[in-house]
């Protein structure tokens, strides 16, 4: 369990989160979705301990982030490490043993070359495979199929599912709402760094018409296509 109390973050005088209020249970799958710029990203990185903020986060695993794993839209890689010393380097901050690296690797990466060489793509398959192998009990996928083939976004839903069933609890933010109709047990809408709904999935149909009308509105009609 995840609970954010009363979030607030500011950079300099803008203020990004506003009085943030969420509960995140063992065995759940949660979709944050909003805008560019809604304040997604800045919210997963307060609950995994690399902003400071006002307001609480409370887990029932202390301290959150050695039992998180956060996959960020960019993972960072240093220049002279490979794909496996990666793993390993990451399963080592957990003090996890990890053996047969090469039969774990499911998405068929180049694992003995420098990972800084990976496209997008690969660098994010990748990171979420690291985040994996290290066992934890709380995930935050930061765009997770943004850049990724449709063949390795078919396993990353097979893949949240699979955690869903281990108990472990999942937050993921996606622009493609189909992903998370297919994930989620609930989805959050952030909006100007405020949440504004939460929706069940039985409604996640409604909410996805409600924002497809709020962001495309009338701009296809602007261009008069002919």
């Amino acid at each position: 369990m995840i609970s954010i109390q009363n979030l607030s973050k500011s950079f300099g005088a803008k203020q990004v989160l506003k009085n943030i209020n969420l509960q995140f249970n063992k065995g759940q799958v949660y979709g944050i979705v909003g805008e560019n710029g809604a304040g997604k990203t800045t919210l997963f990185r307060c609950v995994a301990g690399l902003e400071n903020y006002e307001g609480q986060i409370i887990s029932d695993l202390n301290p959150l982030k050695n039992y998180l794993g956060l996959l960020l839209t960019e993972p960072f890689f240093f220049t002279k490490i490979t794909g496996k010393e990666y793993i390993r380097l990451l399963c080592n901050a957990r003090k996890k043993k990890v053996s047969k690296i090469d039969d774990k690797n499911i998405f068929d990466l180049p694992l003995n070359q420098y990972a800084s060489t990976y496209s997008t793509g690969m660098k994010k398959k990748l990171a979420l495979l690291a985040i994996l192998l290290q066992e934890n009990q709380y995930f935050i996928l930061d765009e997770p199929f943004n850049g990724v083939d449709i063949h390795s976004n078919i396993i990353i839903i097979d893949l949240v599912r699979k955690l869903r069933e281990l108990g472990k609890t999942v937050i993921i933010s996606s622009h493609i709402f189909s992903t998370l109709s297919d994930t989620c047990d609930e989805i959050y809408l952030l909006k100007d760094g405020e949440i504004i709904k939460k929706v069940f999935r039985e409604d996640f149909e409604t909410l996805e018409l409600e924002m497809r009308k709020f962001t495309i509105g009338n701009k296809i009609e602007k261009l008069e296509l002919k």
